[in-house]
Parts: C-alpha cells; sequence; structure tokens
C-alpha cells in the first residue's frame, strides 16, 4: 500500500476534523521511536487520527518527506502539511525530543573524534 494517499490537503483535513477526527500536530523532525509510542496511545479507542505537520524553526527535513514517513506509521490514519487547529500538540516534546538527540550525536561525534 502506497502510504503517500493517506496525506490530505487543507480542505479535506478540515472535514476529518470536523467529522471527529483527533488532530495531533507536531514536527516529527526527525521521526523518532517516541512519536510512533505516543501516537499509538493517542489513537487507542479512537476511530481517526490525524496528524498536522508543523514547521519547526531549522528543519533537518522537508514537511513532504516528513509527512511521508509519518504515514507510514500504521496507527496513523490521515496527515496533512495544512496549519489547522488540534487538540494535541507535540512541538515542544519534540523540540526536546531534537535536543535530547543532538546532544547524543554531539557526544558521539567529540567520543569517536578523540579516539
Amino acid at each position: 500500500m502506497d502510504t503517500r494517499t493517506k496525506i490530505v490537503g487543507a480542505e479535506e483535513a478540515v472535514r476529518l476534523a470536523a467529522a471527529g477526527a483527533v488532530v495531533v500536530s507536531g514536527y516529527f523532525d526527525p521521526l523518532l521511536s517516541e512519536h510512533a509510542e505516543r501516537l499509538a496511545r493517542v489513537k487507542q479507542g479512537r476511530a481517526k487520527l490525524l496528524v498536522a505537520i508543523a514547521s519547526p524553526p531549522d528543519p533537518l527535513l522537508p514537511a513532504r518527506a516528513r509527512a511521508e514517513m509519518v504515514a507510514g506509521l500504521r496507527v496513523v490514519d490521515y496527515v496533512t502539511e495544512a496549519n489547522i487547529a488540534s487538540q494535541i500538540c507535540f512541538e515542544q516534546e519534540d523540540a526536546a525530543c531534537f535536543e535530547r538527540l543532538a546532544r547524543h550525536v554531539r557526544a558521539r561525534q567529540r567520543s569517536a573524534a578523540a579516539s
């Protein structure tokens, strides 16, 4: 299955939200296992999950690439790059996750350089 078919435009995203889909926004830059686990918890017992891809200040990946990766998650029903209102926002958590990842990568690089 081509999961890119899960990616919808603004008009469809608004319609899905109005129909009761739970809307979660986040950077997903990069997509981490923590995101998949959190989205699975949000999805429990809910009919549809729509993920809105937000734009971080200095993205590593383009929004379309992040949308395609998120769409690949089985738990996600729809993804949009549109800026729509969300019930759950991952942006602050995403920024914290990114900082932890960046510190880890820098530490590994220093360790490798010292060897």
